[in-house]
């Protein structure tokens, strides 16, 4: 089971660096742009570690307070809960 879960972060932390990338090049170009909801969600969902390398590979979305700060929410609210399967799957 904890296959599983290294696997789904994975996963989760590649698309969620697509989504991040695909934003950037919205931005750029002025074309329709994904929700910082949804780009949220996806980090909490698992893809934080992608959020974060895109976030600093990409230099996106690191200036508005407001999504800092919920981003770092969902990075710990993560950590805890990754923390907590890790002990219930020992």
């Amino acid at each position: 089971m904890k296959i599983a879960v290294c696997s789904w972060l994975m996963v989760a932390s590649l698309l969620t660096f697509i989504v991040y990338w695909r934003d950037k090049r919205a931005a750029r170009t002025g074309a329709w742009r994904t929700p910082e909801a949804t780009l949220l969600l996806l980090g909490l969902a698992g893809g934080w570690p992608g959020a974060w390398l895109a976030r600093h590979g990409l230099r996106h979305k690191t200036r508005k307070q407001p999504f800092r700060a919920l981003f770092w929410f969902s990075v710990l609210a993560n950590l805890a809960l990754s923390w907590w399967l890790w002990r219930a799957l020992a």
